[in-house]
């Protein structure tokens, strides 16, 4: 046989990937896909209403605007729209450090609650006007009062706790580490049992049918 009629040997394309290189390389892309896949964000809900979005707590937004006319001390138009945006703006814009929203069982009676509120912090203002301008500071009969907690949620308790404060006389200075009662002061009480026992049947019980 002649020199010219050897075969040909074929070689192979070293740029051409064999199935095997070529399938290793398919897998390892869709290895490093799947993570970044698992990192992308959750599209928003597109079913949440205009309400929902913008009114994510709605109680939280009435309680900052009630919040912000009482620290006016004066109803007007400015003070109630400058409350209206903070209720507004601040619920929106904190609602994602919010675990879930409270649930409330009734909302006539948190209505209801809240003209109780206003009405006593009115009564009070006029109290503690008196006692401030006609009671000599040695008869004043200041007490720290300790009230037993009957609320487990956290929301019915800041509720609670808030309503204290509000009330001009009484300020609530502590939880206890349990939970389960909350220190609180008052300016002029004669009987602590009596106005432990008028806090936890007039604003307690309340948000108890309110809050689960």
């Amino acid at each position: 046989m002649n020199q010219d009629d050897e075969p040909i040997q074929e070689h192979e394309d070293p740029l051409e990937p064999k199935p095997d290189t070529a399938l290793s390389a398919d897998s390892d892309r869709s290895e490093l896909e799947e993570p970044l896949a698992s990192h992308e964000e959750p599209e928003p809900d597109s079913d949440a209403t205009f309400l929902q979005r913008w009114l994510p707590h709605p109680m939280l937004t009435v309680m900052l605007i009630l919040l912000w006319l009482a620290l006016a001390n004066e109803f007007a138009t400015g003070g109630l729209v400058m409350g209206t945006i903070l209720g507004v703006l601040i619920p929106k814009y904190t609602s994602n450090f919010w675990p879930e929203r409270p649930t409330i069982r009734s909302p006539q009676m948190a209505v209801a609650f809240l003209v109780i509120v206003m009405w006593d912090i009115l009564v009070a203002n006029v109290q503690v006007a008196w006692i401030i301008l006609f009671r000599p500071a040695a008869k004043m009969r200041s007490r720290w009062i300790v009230i037993p907690l009957d609320l487990t949620s956290p929301e019915s308790i800041a509720a609670l706790s808030g309503t204290i404060t509000l009330t001009p006389g009484t300020v609530t200075s502590d939880l206890s580490a349990d939970g389960k009662s909350l220190l609180v002061h008052c300016l002029d009480v004669a009987d602590p049992k009596a106005e432990v026992d008028r806090i936890k049947t007039r604003y307690e019980r309340r948000l108890r049918a309110i809050f689960p």
